[in-house]
């Protein structure tokens, strides 16, 4: 049969505009027919077997309705374009290919859908048996004999008249459990064999785990452990792997109990994209399809990206080659129930592919697992080094890959763009120590930042330096008693950072390795160096929106409704005025042996802090638009705990402006509604240049503003990070591609594990 025949059928219907027609209401109609037959009947929750995925437009199978609610809606939305194959509703059915083993109808089952994922070219490569037996690289390359185990094993029955389990599915729900539930390998083998003992003797069971993971390694869930010192110094791998001790700090080898890093290859799963037709085809979406009209939607469309590709033509000439990024955030993997533990996931993620795709899940790639109990913090050199020699070799020599759009092999290479990484984690990777006196990555040496010698912290002002050199209020001397004459600090590039870290090439690493005293912040020479394109690059490290947006509201609001922790406005930050003879009218004054602390431009009365805790609590948004804010609010403290990076988002872009309007002065409001449509204007899905330039002017313009209202206590260098943001964004393309948001998603699928 030809399966191509009902999906131009449908094809024909469902790409039809016209939906008042009687081809297309008639292919609505077979379409409910299919999605609402053979339904699961007898349980108590009828009412929600009723409901099946809405393939509108609109709801794109993401919400369950009736049949007679999908019909309307298909027919006022009408229905996405590309589902042509109902896997949301029962059907999955791999390409018929001639190849010497025959699927069958068992072809629906999901556990043909992994074979048929992993292993694409065996049955997307239209040969004949013999051709194939003819081809050695096909052997090599296909996987032909893992191909046929795999099938095999999902055919066959777990034992005479089990209809419901195959050996490979049985084995998968097994591992399944395993990783779920926690049950060690030798647990696993006991119960490996009591299911042998009281299942029928012709039971396929494997004896012990070892057997079973053989099986689940064909389908890909590999990966390498490599042991590591405990203080972080080095591996025990390679030409090191048989020592006893640590060759830098002379630590001995824990045998029982070793530290080890679970390192999962990525050649492999990059090949893999290339395995289907149409991934293959959206891997060189970024050349083939995209839109240059100027207008930064992608991160191929910005400034960073094309440099590259003027920089290495060779690279750019061939449109399959990967573009990366890399991202590395810690967390801990027993909740609540320890503290005293993070693990540290390394993630790759593919700048390839379109849009709708780009740092989704299921093409975010697990590469490192580095084990706590601590961060590694600047050892993280250690453990990225088998990940940094793969992509070395995949930028010289490439690895030869399959095709399965184009039916052919080709030299896969690939480059790192650039890492994602939250403030603390930038200081990691990059080498720069976020923090001190230089803690600005981008600023670097320049600096401008003072000590707060009550508070113990410092504040990084004097954002008059990235106003034009004409503008009026260089010559002011309200700021800080001085005129600034200062022009915005330079930015470094990639050579002229490797003159200043020269003196730190093949420094040791280590927990027991004390850092030598410098005049600047850097730390280390970062790993990346070793790639010879990283020098070249117009930015190599991103600074996380999500986590400046997330401080910066946090100030905002701590501020205002003078919540305490959390305030920048206090006794300590006061009596500092009176050292820098600034906002002398704000300095504490000594009344009846009792400091008295005079109301500021942003200070609220307990009225007006109870009106804008009222508001955010009796606010109603959409489901899923943020977290339900009456929850974060005690109206009796007039207090706003426990919000989430997504809800300070929500708050500083879209809420904060109106929570605040006719309570706060006007000078307040207008310099934070001015944050807000900064925030917002950076974090849309498609720029322009000119739209940045002007944002780069406003945002500057902005934070002089508020150094007129606020304290410095209040100007930590989350606040100060804001006025590179639309730089970054001119060189690398919109935020959306560069935060933490897909990578915290990513991390917490991982932790649900």
């Amino acid at each position: 049969m030809d399966i191509s025949d009902p999906l131009k059928k449908r094809l024909e219907w469902m790409s039809c505009d016209d939906r008042t027609h009687t081809l297309y209401i008639n292919g609505v109609k077979e379409f409910l027919d299919f999605a609402f037959t053979d339904l699961p009947t007898g349980s108590e929750i009828e009412e929600e077997e009723t409901k099946v995925p809405c393939p509108c437009n609109r709801c794109n199978n993401s919400r369950h309705k009736t049949r007679e609610d999908i019909f309307e809606d298909l027919l006022l939305n009408g229905i996405v374009k590309g589902y042509v194959r109902w896997i949301y509703h029962g059907e999955y059915k791999p390409p018929e290919k001639r190849c010497r083993v025959e699927t069958g109808d068992k072809g629906r089952d999901e556990i043909f859908e992994m074979i048929f994922d992993a292993h694409e070219p065996m049955s997307s490569y239209d040969v004949l048996d013999e051709e194939v037996d003819n081809h050695p690289e096909h052997n090599d390359i296909k996987g032909l004999g893992a191909f046929e185990r795999l099938l095999r094993d999902a055919q066959q029955r777990l034992y005479s008249g089990c209809d419901d389990y195959s050996k490979l599915l049985f084995i998968l729900e097994m591992f399944q459990i395993k990783c779920m539930e926690g049950i060690t390998n030798k647990a696993f083998t006991k119960m490996l064999k009591m299911y042998k003992r009281v299942l029928p003797k012709d039971a396929n069971v494997p004896s012990t785990y070892r057997e079973a993971r053989k099986m689940v390694t064909d389908l890909g869930f590999d990966y390498e452990k490599i042991e590591a010192c405990e203080n972080d110094c080095m591996f025990f791998w390679k030409e090191s792997a048989n020592l006893e001790k640590c060759s830098v700090c002379d630590t001995k080898r824990n045998k029982t109990s070793p530290k080890v890093l679970r390192y999962f290859p990525l050649t492999p799963r990059l090949q893999r994209l290339f395995m289907s037709r149409k991934t293959a085809n959206d891997m060189r979406w970024h050349k083939d399809k995209r839109d240059d009209d100027g207008i930064l939607r992608h991160p191929a469309d910005s400034k960073a990206w094309k440099h590259f590709d003027e920089s290495y033509s060779s690279f750019a000439l061939e449109s399959r080659n990967v573009r990366l990024g890399l991202a590395s955030d810690g967390f801990n993997p027993f909740g609540g129930l320890r503290s005293d533990y993070s693990i540290w996931p390394v993630v790759i993620v593919v700048y390839n592919l379109p849009p709708w795709m780009c740092m989704k899940q299921p093409y975010t790639m697990l590469s490192l697992l580095i084990p706590g109990k601590s961060a590694p913090g600047i050892n993280i050199d250690v453990y990225l080094k088998p990940l940094v020699e793969e992509l070395k070799q995949l930028w010289e020599f490439g690895a030869k890959t399959y095709d399965a759009s184009k039916n052919e092999y080709f030299d896969m290479h690939a480059a790192l763009l650039w890492t994602i990484n939250d403030f603390p984690a930038y200081a990691n990777l990059s080498g720069w120590s976020t923090k001190g006196y230089k803690a600005c990555p981008c600023c670097m040496n320049e600096t401008s930042s003072t000590r707060l010698p009550n508070c113990r912290k410092c504040c990084y002002m004097d954002h008059r330096r990235f106003l034009h050199v004409d503008h009026k209020w260089r010559n002011s001397k309200s700021f800080n008693g001085k005129v600034e004459r200062r022009s915005r600090p330079k930015k470094l590039s990639g050579n002229e950072i490797l003159e200043q870290v020269k003196d730190l090439e093949g420094m040791k690493f280590g927990k027991t390795f004390k850092l030598p005293k410098r005049k600047d912040n850097w730390k280390k020479k970062s790993i990346f160096f070793d790639f010879p394109y990283w020098s070249s690059l117009l930015i190599r490290h991103n600074l996380d929106v999500m986590h400046i947006e997330k401080n910066v509201c946090d100030n905002i609001l701590g501020t205002l409704l003078d919540i305490e922790g959390k305030s920048k406005d206090h006794i300590k930050a006061r009596h500092y005025l009176k050292h820098v003879n600034i906002m002398k009218h704000l300095a504490p004054k000594l009344v009846d042996g009792k400091w008295h602390i005079p109301a500021a431009p942003y200070t609220l009365s307990k009225s007006q802090k109870l009106a804008v805790c009222k508001y955010l609590e009796d606010i109603k948004v959409p489901d899923g638009y943020s977290s339900n804010f009456s929850k974060c609010i005690n109206l009796d403290k007039r207090k706003i705990w426990g919000l989430k990076t997504h809800d300070c988002h929500v708050l500083l872009e879209e809420l904060l402006p109106l929570a605040i309007r006719g309570v706060s002065s006007a000078k307040v409001y207008e310099v934070v509604t001015k944050l807000s449509e900064f925030f917002k204007n950076l974090c849309s899905k498609s720029l322009k240049l000119k739209d940045l330039n002007d944002l780069e002017n406003h945002i500057a313009i902005t934070l002089c503003e508020m150094e007129k209202n606020f304290l410095p206590s209040f100007f930590d260098v989350m606040v100060h990070l804001c006025v590179h943001l639309a730089e970054e964004a001119k060189l690398a393309g919109p935020v959306h591609y560069r935060w933490m948001y897909p990578i915290e998603r990513y991390s917490s699928a991982l932790l649900s594990h």
